[in-house]
């Protein structure tokens, strides 16, 4: 009974009415009254303290003055933190491609050929702008034994004059042309994209020249036909032929890949070389 009775008294008092009043200082006339319990006091109070905190977060949340918080960064600060985190990516990224680099190298070296090239062309660096830096002795030795069979001939004669335009060529990937014929960006060759796994077939009668792989274009082959004819297969993903196999025109000599550092996505690098002349495959082969 006794907390019944201080219950009751408690909320009879929270409900007592009280007059509050404002008095003229040199009249003593009333001013300005209001009548109040104190529960509407406690009530006015508490919203108005709600409604100021939920102002101040507003306020915070969504105006420059949050940057004045200690420990809280500024736009600047931001735009930092996402320019050294664009630059760390970036940073990985050339890490990992210059491991993959130094360990085709190693394993070269060892004498071993590297059976699962994984390396990837980064896409977010313009084509226009990409600038590799290299040097692989055992590639520029390939490289020079290449250019001296391609180089049949002493005298630089014109193409057009051995008839090559009466030879039927075979085509070695039917597919898209991606990449032109161009001497003046020293593009000498056809970039060919066909199908996943497509065969790449010997355009003439031939021999296998050379068969192997380089780190610039991954599983090349080449083929010497007749009428000091050359012609080169690069970037494949694997090699059918090997030195000194006699292939026939239409022949699978390759399955078509995306190997080698200079590779921009799976497709056939053709060239067709006549006496050390590189020559426009789309003059002679309809792709």
């Amino acid at each position: 009974m006794a907390k019944k009775e201080k219950k009751k008294k408690l909320i009879e008092k929270l409900k007592n009415r009280y007059r509050l009043i404002i008095y003229n200082d040199s009249t003593y006339q009333t001013a300005w009254s209001i009548k109040l319990t104190r529960l509407k006091v406690f009530t006015f109070f508490g919203i108005g303290g709600l409604l100021l905190v939920l102002f101040t977060i507003l306020m915070i949340a969504y105006t420059p003055i949050r940057e004045f918080i200690p420990g809280y960064p500024s736009s600047k600060v931001r735009q930092l933190i996402v320019h050294n985190a664009v630059l760390v990516d970036s940073l990985e990224e050339q890490l990992h491609i210059r491991d993959n680099y130094f360990d085709k190298i190693r394993i070269l070296i060892e004498g071993d050929v590297p059976q699962d090239p994984d390396f990837v062309a980064d896409t977010a660096i313009p084509k226009n702008n990409l600038e590799i830096n290299y040097y692989n002795h055992d590639s520029v030795f390939k490289q020079k034994i290449l250019e001296e069979q391609l180089n049949l001939s002493i005298q630089k004669e014109n193409p057009q004059s051995r008839n090559i335009a009466n030879i039927h060529f075979f085509v070695p990937l039917k597919g898209m042309i991606t990449n032109k014929f161009n001497v003046q960006s020293n593009h000498r060759a056809v970039d060919v994209v066909g199908l996943p796994n497509s065969r790449i077939s010997a355009v003439l009668d031939g021999t296998v020249i050379f068969a192997g792989w380089t780190a610039e274009t991954g599983y090349v082959i080449y083929l010497q036909h007749e009428s000091d004819l050359v012609s080169v297969y690069k970037h494949n993903a694997e090699l059918l032929k090997d030195v000194g196999d006699k292939v026939k025109a239409g022949e699978a000599i390759a399955i078509m890949g995306n190997t080698g550092e200079l590779t921009t996505g799976p497709h056939l690098h053709f060239e067709l070389w006549n006496r050390g002349i590189a020559i426009d495959p789309e003059k002679y082969i309809d792709f």
